[in-house]
């Protein structure tokens, strides 16, 4: 696999006009809600995010706690903080944290609040811009907050396709908006990153090479991890010599006894997907400083 470059890139029309409309819309905004995934702290914040959202009070949401390393990304809350970020650490999947989530928000209103106090302006829902990458949880947390579903869920990229106003209560209102990327995922690891913790459609991808990336990041981070999952404890130079051991291993097999490779890589996409595989943070500190 070739580490210096990727041909990895995803940014079809939506993500483009809902940077548009985010942009004609922010004067609206009272408070952002910036998500990220918590396995990936750095390549899923939006690179340009700022160009849009101006200077507006931000709150930056890490989701998918249940499956990082909270130790590896601990580092980057601390990394994020030192920058003056408020961040707020969200298990979605468990419901923990969300009181966190209000107390910063409710902070955030207090100061509104007491603004539009001071120029004799009545109190007003707060309005709240949500964005973030693909698949990032934004729609989760909506249905988290709202308490009932409110927008479609799916475990891909790409379901919400406009910005929809939702209130949440009688205190606050989201604005929620498309999962979207930059046009130009230029360093190689965050386009890999993204393409490994499903933020960029798999129909688009190399997953050849996804996988591979995957399973080499495994080796060097989690060593236990792709022991105890795959049974191997290395991955070869000619990688399809590991998806040979993986596959007979699984049980992958067409005619013949040959390996069913299309399966196996399916196999591995999917155990990161769906969460099967959990404990992971593949963005370091150490790599972009």
């Amino acid at each position: 696999m070739n580490e210096n470059k990727t041909n990895i890139n995803w940014y079809p029309g939506h993500m483009a006009k809902t940077k548009r409309l985010i942009s004609e819309n922010i004067n609206l905004i009272d408070l952002v809600y910036e998500v990220v995934d918590a396995r990936m702290p750095y390549s899923s914040k939006i690179k340009d995010i700022d160009t849009y959202i101006k200077s507006k009070p931000r709150i930056l949401v890490m989701t998918k706690t249940d499956l990082c390393d909270m130790k590896e990304t601990n580092k980057w809350v601390k990394y994020y903080e030192s920058k003056g970020y408020k961040v707020v650490l969200l298990d979605l999947e468990h419901n923990k944290n969300l009181n966190e989530l209000y107390k910063a928000t409710d902070m955030i209103m207090e100061d509104f609040n007491k603004k539009n106090t001071d120029k004799g302006l009545l109190n007003r829902r707060l309005r709240i811009l949500i964005v973030g990458i693909p698949n990032a949880g934004k729609s989760t947390l909506i249905n988290r907050l709202v308490g009932k579903k409110a927008t479609n869920v799916g475990n891909m990229p790409g379901v919400t396709k406009n910005l929809n106003w939702i209130r949440i209560n009688e205190k606050f209102e989201l604005l929620d908006t498309p999962g979207i990327l930059w046009p130009k995922l230029e360093e190689n690891n965050v386009a890999l990153n993204l393409a490994s913790l499903t933020a960029i459609k798999e129909e688009i991808l190399p997953l050849y090479d996804v996988v591979e990336y995957i399973l080499r990041t495994l080796l060097k981070y989690y060593p236990n991890t792709l022991k105890d999952r795959y049974g191997i404890d290395t991955v070869e130079e000619d990688f399809i010599e590991t998806l040979e051991v993986i596959g007979k291993r699984r049980g992958c097999l067409i005619k013949g006894g040959e390996i069913d490779y299309d399966k196996v890589i399916s196999i591995i996409i999917n155990e990161i997907k769906s969460g099967i595989i959990k404990g992971i943070t593949f963005d370091r500190i150490d790599d972009y400083e």
